[in-house]
């Protein structure tokens, strides 16, 4: 397995990887899956938007987009964070940046792992599962 970070169009490094790869590893395992190739790519707002209009046809603002290359059992894809929108909720929801900033990347994990988000229902269902996910890091 091979999680990965990068940026883009800023600088930014998540602290201790380490200990973030081993959270989701342990989060993909418990879903009976292998990890192959997932990279975290933190972005801007500017960027997180280009993507999100180019690729979504949707024209307004988010803090991850995630793109799954999942394939038989194996979980693959990319996780995009707009870091200046994880600052703004992190003040939004009077939470620590980086309690915010694992929430969002657990988020887009989760989408890897075939949870959907689509509907109230199913947002409620992820929201869930990602305080469930967080009480252990």
């Amino acid at each position: 397995m091979a999680i990965s970070q990068t940026s883009i169009d800023i600088r930014f490094t998540y602290r201790n990887f380490t200990s973030l790869k081993s959270w989701l590893t342990g989060i993909i395992e418990k879903h009976k899956l292998q990890g192959g190739a997932i990279a975290i790519v933190f972005v801007s707002d500017d960027y997180l938007l280009s993507v999100n209009r180019d690729f979504l046809n949707h024209d307004y603002y988010t803090d991850v987009l995630t793109f799954d290359y999942s394939g038989f059992k194996t979980v693959n894809g990319d996780i995009l964070v707009s870091i200046e929108r994880v600052k703004d909720n992190a003040i939004k929801y009077n939470v620590e940046f980086n309690r915010e900033l694992d929430r969002v990347i657990l988020h887009g994990m989760l989408h890897l792992l075939g949870y959907d988000d689509s509907s109230a229902e199913s947002m409620q269902m992820m929201r869930r599962i990602e305080d469930t996910y967080l009480e252990d890091r």
